[in-house]
């Protein structure tokens, strides 16, 4: 059992290194391939666009085929783009590798979750999911490091190709060390009974209320973490070493809360805590407002900013779990439908708010008063039709 959440966590990690490794390295990048930085910083839309592109064939794929082969073929495809992009000599070739390396990236993210909800009961599945957010927080902090040491010594192609080698031991990992976890289902007797294809549809009020939840989470640690450098270096006049220590302290305030979830799960009922965590963004909106209308006050900004981590991080393994728990043979699916809906949901929110001139702080606002309000409801109405489904 402990393997398989060591290979979920190990693989997770490919999607956020193919985002963070190489930003050190962007002039650099821009300088050897004639580009400009904005023309690399469009890169990053570009991997989201190839993971959310295939994330749907992906979740199929691992229900139908299998979880090992979809994990084996996106390991595959992240590592030959990595190659791909580390040997780029052109700008197109180098965005082109960034579009695989998404594909690459969002067949592991998919297949992460539909093996944990095969090995894991409901309510370790929940502490594990929320110790996941704790690991991927450790690659903003760690990856510019590891990318910064890479470029004293060596070429920045290096840096891709430390990605491939990456990805390279998740396939040995994958094949040496792990079992297929996907569902067996007996034919026979899906065939004389329709009880479980009805309990795994996604059109059921369950389901989308947790879908909806996690789409209005995951748009606000997206929103913040779009938002923060242009309100704390463009309009408070922070340098990059003054940004990049306050992201690091930031960054281990969430790690700390995700790893403390276990015990607050053991403590406290799921349900106290997702209200818990709405409630803090709700208070995140208050300051927010205060800040906007009467103080300006910059450390009542970092509480904010801290408060969206933790809010999240409280957050994010309970929906997801709870998402997750009705669907053993369509897990995949599942996963897949979750990941293209928040990144979807939360890219189309941030380019809205752009595209209309929102300030960054009220675009931070918005999300966090409608993430709140919105999130208490749905949880309201969701627990009130589980109470009339019980007495019917």
């Amino acid at each position: 059992m402990i393997k398989y959440v060591l290979f979920s966590f190990w693989i997770v990690l490919i999607y956020p290194l193919g985002v963070d490794l190489h930003l050190t390295g962007i002039p650099l990048i821009a300088a050897d391939l004639q580009a400009s930085e904005s023309q690399l910083h469009i890169a990053f839309s570009i991997y989201l666009a190839g993971m959310a592109s295939t994330m749907l064939i992906a979740g199929w794929c691992s229900d139908h085929i299998g979880r090992k082969p979809v994990v084996l073929v996106g390991a595959f495809m992240f590592a030959s783009a990595s190659i791909m992009a580390g040997s780029a000599t052109t700008v197109n070739v180098f965005l082109s590798a960034r579009f695989l390396q998404g594909i690459g990236a969002g067949f592991c993210y998919v297949v992460t979750f539909a093996i944990l909800r095969d090995v894991l009961s409901a309510r370790i599945r929940t502490k594990v999911l929320s110790m996941m957010n704790g690991i991927t927080c450790i690659a903003p902090v760690l990856a510019p490091v590891i990318g910064f040491g890479i470029l004293l010594f060596y070429h920045w192609s290096v840096m891709f190709y430390f990605m491939a080698a990456y990805a390279i031991v998740s396939i040995l990992f994958c094949l040496i060390g792990i079992k297929e976890t996907k569902p067996s289902i007996n034919k026979q007797a899906s065939n004389t009974t329709t009880a479980p294809l009805a309990d795994e549809r996604f059109l059921n009020l369950f389901f989308l209320t947790r879908l909806v939840i996690s789409c209005f989470g995951i748009a606000v640690i997206l929103t913040y973490v779009n938002v923060s450098p242009i309100i704390l270096m463009g309009n408070l006049g922070f340098t990059t070493g003054q940004f990049s220590t306050s992201m690091t302290l930031l960054a281990m305030l969430s790690m700390a809360t995700s790893f403390s979830m276990p015990k607050l799960i053991s403590t406290f009922k799921s349900q106290t805590l997702l209200y818990t965590a709405l409630s803090l963004f709700l208070l995140n909106a208050v300051l927010l407002l205060i800040y906007l209308l009467a103080i300006k006050y910059t450390p009542l900004l970092f509480i904010v900013f801290g408060l969206c981590g933790v809010g999240f991080s409280m957050l994010f393994g309970i929906i997801m779990s709870q998402a997750l728990s009705p669907y053993a043979r369509k897990a995949g699916i599942a996963s897949s439908i979750l990941a293209i809906s928040q990144l979807s949901f939360a890219s189309l929110y941030i380019w809205i708010m752009g595209w209309v001139g929102i300030a960054s702080v009220q675009m931070l606002f918005i999300i966090l008063l409608a993430a709140a309000i919105i999130g208490m409801v749905l949880l309201k109405i969701s627990s009130l039709s589980s109470k009339v489904a019980s007495l019917e």
